[in-house]
Order: C-alpha cells, then structure tokens, then sequence
C-alpha cells in the first residue's frame, strides 16, 4: 500500500491550466497516481497507509525560490522555515557573483568577509569544501529544503585574477574558463555575476562572453545582476541580451527591476525589449521580488575604484580622509556605479542590519535620521558604520515602482525569487513572505494574476528554466515536492516593522514525499538535497 494520499484536493498542477478536484497519491517520493473527481466517481477512491484531508485546500508543486541567498543558512539552520513555511521547496543559491565555491583558503577569507552582509561571518561554519562538487556534497548530508547552485562570477575572477581592475590575461581566462567548466561537470545549474559587486565588474563583455559559452556548451544559464538598475538600466539589460546572443547562452535576469526616479513607468520598454529579444530566438527569463524596496550591503553603494583590492583596500580607503573625500564626491554628486549611476539619497537607504551589537542603535533608521540625531552629515554617518562594522551593514533602498513591479510580474517569461538576506535584525520582508505575498496580496487582494497564472510563474516555468524534467509540476512520476495551502488565507506575516514573522495559510509542504511543514508547523525532516544540472535531452 502507497505512503499516502491527499484527499479531496484542489489541484492547480503549474502549468496554467484550471484546477480540477483529485485525489493525489504519493508514495517513494513521488507521485504515483493522481484521481480526479470525475474518474473517482463509482470507483473505488485510491487508499494509502496515511491520508490527509485537503478540504477547503489547493494541492500545488512546491515553489522555486529563483534567487536566493541561503547559501550558509541551510547549513547554519536545519530548520529553515524562513524558507519551508512559505511552500518553498527549492532554491536557487550562488547569487550575484559571490559566493564560496570555488575557492582556495586565500579567496575564502575573502569572500566570506566581501558578504558577511548577506550571509553573516561564517564563523560558525565549517568551511570542509574549496570546490562547486564538494559544497553540493555537503548539502546532501541533509537540508531543509532542495538547492541548485549557480557558479559565482566574481568569485572565479578572485580566484584566477584577483580583486584588482584590469583586463584578464589569456592564461587568467583559460583558467577562469576551466573553473566554469569544472564547475558546470560538478553539478552547477549555471552561472552568475554581479556587475555591481567587485570583483566581478571589473570583466569585460568579452570575458563574460566567453564564460558564458562555455557555460552555455553545458545547458546551462547566465544569470546577471547586471550593471545598472538605475541610470542606464535599459541599456544595461540591452547589454546582457546582447552578451548571451554572441555567446549563444540562456539568460535569466536576476531581480529584474526598474528602480529610482529615473525609471519611474519605465516597466514597458524593459518588456518591450525582452519581446523583441524572443521574437528573434533569444532564450531568456527573469525573476522578480513583489515588493518596492531593494535590500544589499551598504559597502555595494560604494564606487567600484574605491571596492578595488578587496575588503581590506576598501577599508584602508573610508579610513583616509582624502580619498573618503573622493567618494562622498562620487556618491552625492557624480552618481557612484555602485548605486547605479544615480546620486545617493540618504533618506532612502535604511540601515537593516549589522554585525555588531554595539551597532545596533543604527538599524531600523536611514542614514539621514541617524545623522541627523548625531548632528553631522549623513556621509560621515555612514563611512564610521562601515569602518566600526567593517564593511558587514546591510540596507533597504527605498527605491523602487509599484506600477514596474506589476508591469513585469505579468509577463510570459517572469518567475519568483525572494532575494531574501536572512541576516540583520530588520531583514527585508521578502526574505520571509514573498511567495504567500504573492498568493495574497497580487492573487486574491489585488487580482493582478489569476491563481493559475501565478502558481505557473513560481512552479513549472523556474524548472523549466532549471532543466528539471521531473518538478514543477503535478503529474505522475514527479517529484512529490508539494505545498498545500488556503487560498481564502494565504498571506505573508512577514511586514517591514515584523520582517520574521512567518506566513499563514500553508499548512503542510512536502520535500520529496515528505512533510517538512504539518499542520502549520516545522517538523524536524530533513529531506533537502543538492540539485544538480540535467544534461540536455
């Protein structure tokens, strides 16, 4: 007899078409058999040794998290509900060029100490792996949730090149290119940078050209954080289009937004662009979070002369008066590339968290309201914070457009990614809320997609993207990687004042067949693995 059957279930299955009432049996860890009302009808209904009533429920595949930053957390927390309570079952890790494989014991130290924001120190992790295969190992000893990892972009650079701002030489680029290729024969899904973040921006469009045909000779992807969100961004998504066209690679565009003034309305030419792109054969798809403000590191407004060398120059920098001079100059007049070619605007930024306690007096406020409490100007405030956290602050840009945010969430290529920090004391909401988010507020309050529409976005179109010919949907033979969850109720609890509060209206959400959230409650399995890349059918 199968492990289970969900009873009475009203299944949108992620492929955009009606929900329909079924029975769904799972056992092994997938799904055996699915009943549907109509065929049940004078038949015996399936049985198994357990049975749950979905009454009242919809029956999804579990959600993709395109774009997360739980690259230590699903070590560091088993449990994770900050994740599983929202039906993610799968994330997407090794975000915006920077993260821990591959690397040597130099490169390590630096990267950990490059995103302590995003991440934390790491201190309380044991760093056993240096390469891409070895971390994916360490995850299959058991998580919370499943992950796929993209290869960092910036982290190869500092590995083969180092910090600095120059060309890569050949013998840096072949190097560069077999790290990629190693890395992609490991298991990663693809690959990313972060064009604002050092060291990646310091590549050329040739170098990641050139990367990217080697990714793409994998099946894989690109996903950039490209170079401007701000001030140019139409021209820098044109950038990656084109970039991924030459090298004849997908291309998945990370947080796809249009923010700061500058963009305000602007969501209709980014579209009008992508549908061009597609007409013309380009394979490309995008993430996006449903909220208006953005989350980084403060150190990531910085300029990218200021970020050369690495954390330690950055530092010996902020703490010269000189050249602390130079960038306020850039930030406030000119428009630093690190804050998107746009001037700063203090009272936008918010500090959300930091990794001193001694700090934390700043959090919760903007760099103006604590500078004005302090009576000095908001760029010394903010130069003495990096310089006392060492470079750890992370923030929340109150920068973006609602009406961009429902403009881009709508179109045929657009999924689901939290770009959710789980660091701070006052994380951004969507580390914890965006998927009921999504189901509540832009579903059922807001009507901006159909339920059938949304769960598609966050299901079967990400594991197309993914390569995964055995998720994303309800259909027999998949993975039972499964969420349950009230339509009526589905909300996030997670707010700006309350960012950890986990969300209602999803009781139970299934890893592979198994119950990692009950009754609306975390258990204590651990049925996460590492997702490696399918090679092309």
């Amino acid at each position: 007899m199968e492990e289970l059957v969900i009873r009475d279930a009203d299944v949108v299955d992620g492929s955009g078409s009606d929900a329909y009432r079924a029975d769904v049996v799972v056992d092994g860890g997938r799904i055996v058999s699915i009943v549907k009302e109509a065929a049940a009808a004078g038949c015996q209904r399936p049985k198994a040794r357990r049975e749950l009533d979905a009454e009242g429920l919809v029956l999804s595949p579990g959600f993709v998290d395109m774009h997360a930053h739980s690259d230590l957390a699903l070590l560091r927390d088993p449990d994770h509900s900050a994740k599983a309570a929202q039906g993610v079952t799968l994330e997407v890790v090794g975000q915006d060029g920077l993260s821990y494989a591959p690397v040597d014991d130099r490169t390590l130290g630096e990267v950990r100490r490059a995103i302590a924001g995003w991440n934390g120190p790491g201190d309380d992790i044991d760093f056993d792996w240096r390469s891409v295969g070895e971390y994916l190992d360490r995850l299959d000893l058991g998580i919370a949730v499943n992950a796929a990892y993209l290869i960092p972009q910036g982290t190869v650079r500092a590995l083969a090149v180092g910090w600095e701002d120059r060309e890569a030489t050949p013998q840096e680029l072949d190097r560069m290119r077999q790290l990629v290729a190693e890395g992609m024969e490991q298991g990663a899904v693809g690959m990313s940078s972060g064009l604002t973040y050092t060291p990646g921006m310091y590549a050329r469009d040739t170098e990641l050209t050139d990367l990217c045909r080697v990714v793409a000779s994998y099946g894989g992807y690109y996903c950039p954080h490209h170079r401007s969100y701000g001030a140019g961004a139409l021209e820098a998504y044109a950038e990656m289009v084109a970039l991924t066209r030459e090298a004849g690679c997908s291309l998945h565009l990370a947080h796809a937004t249009m923010n700061f003034g500058v963009n305000k309305g602007r969501a209709p030419e980014l579209l009008a662009l992508l549908d061009e792109a597609l007409a013309a054969g380009s394979d490309i798809s995008l993430d996006t979070y449903p909220y208006t403000p953005g989350c980084t590191t403060l150190s990531a407004v910085l300029p990218s002369w200021a970020s050369e060398g690495g954390p330690q120059e950055i530092l010996g920098r902020l703490a010269d008066n000189g050249t602390a001079e130079r960038i306020r100059h850039d930030l406030e007049v000119t428009g630093s590339d690190g804050c998107h070619g746009v001037p700063v605007e203090w009272d936008t930024i918010e500090i959300a968290g930091v990794n001193d306690p001694a700090l934390a007096g700043f959090v919760g406020r903007t760099v103006q309201e604590s500078a004005d409490r302090r009576g000095e100007a908001p760029w010394e405030t903010a130069r003495g914070l990096l310089l006392a956290d060492r470079l750890a602050p992370t923030i929340l840009q109150h920068v973006g457009h609602e009406e961009n945010v429902r403009e881009i969430m709508r179109h045929r290529v657009h999924t689901g990614g939290s770009d959710g920090i789980l660091q701070g004391a006052k994380p951004h909401p969507r580390a914890y809320g965006t998927f009921p988010h999504y189901l509540g507020h832009y579903v059922r309050e807001s009507g901006v997609l159909s339920l059938e529409e949304c769960v598609a976005h966050l299901t079967s179109r990400p594991a197309a993207r993914l390569r995964l010919r055995d998720r994303g949907l309800v259909r027999e033979g998949y993975r039972a990687d499964l969420v349950l969850f009230d339509p009526a109720t589905v909300a996030a609890g997670a707010t700006f004042a309350q960012p950890r509060t986990l969300p209602t209206g999803i009781p139970h959400v299934l890893v592979d067949g198994r119950f990692v959230i009950e009754d609306g409650r975390r258990t204590d399995v651990l049925a996460g693995r590492a997702v490696r890349r399918t090679p092309p059918a």
